[in-house]
């Protein structure tokens, strides 16, 4: 019987894969200090962002069965 590969839990909480296989994850700096900022920042910071396509890469041996 061959041994499961085991999912990088920290992995799965912060990047989700699309159903086109994209890596989604949300943009940075988003939780405190955020009064200072101008509200274009804050809008864009809404936003999720699409991973490049190496660290697509890395992230889906981190996730084996997402």
């Amino acid at each position: 019987m061959p041994n499961k590969l085991k999912t990088n839990k920290s992995a799965a909480k912060r990047i989700k894969i699309t159903k086109t296989g994209k890596a989604i994850k949300r943009k940075a700096g988003q939780c405190h200090f955020n009064a200072r900022e101008s509200g274009k920042i804050t809008m864009n910071k809404r936003r999720d962002v699409l991973l490049s396509k190496v660290s697509a890469k890395q992230v889906k041996q981190q996730l084996p069965y997402a």
